[in-house]
C-alpha cells in the first residue's frame, strides 16, 4: 500500500480566470485526491491536498501543466504528515 501523505501548493503564473480550480478538482477527484483549491487575492491558487503519494505526485505533475488557457511559472510545493482531515475535494469561490 502507497504511503498516505498531504501536500500544500502555491501555484504562481496565469492560473485565475482560466478554469484552473475546475481542472484541479476534475482532477483531484479522478485520482481519488481529497482536499481543496481556492484562489488567493495575489493572483495565485492555494492547493491542500491528502491521499496515496503517488496519486498526489500524479496531480502535482498535472498541475504544472493545468488547462490550455493556463501559463505555470512556479509551484511552491510543502510535503507534509497525512492528517486524514477531508472526506471529499472542494472548490472554495
Amino acid at each position: 500500500m502507497e504511503t498516505l501523505k498531504r501536500v500544500h501548493l502555491i501555484i504562481e503564473g496565469r492560473v485565475q480566470g482560466v478554469y484552473f480550480r475546475a481542472f484541479v478538482k476534475k482532477n483531484a477527484i479522478d485520482l481519488g485526491v481529497k482536499g481543496w483549491v481556492r484562489n488567493l487575492p495575489d493572483g495565485t491558487v492555494e492547493v491542500l491536498l491528502e491521499g496515496e503519494k503517488k496519486a498526489l505526485e500524479t496531480l502535482v505533475g498535472r498541475c504544472y501543466k493545468g488547462p490550455p488557457a493556463s501559463v505555470v511559472i512556479h509551484i511552491q510545493i510543502n510535503w507534509q504528515p497525512y492528517v486524514g482531515e477531508f472526506s471529499s475535494f472542494g472548490v472554495s469561490y
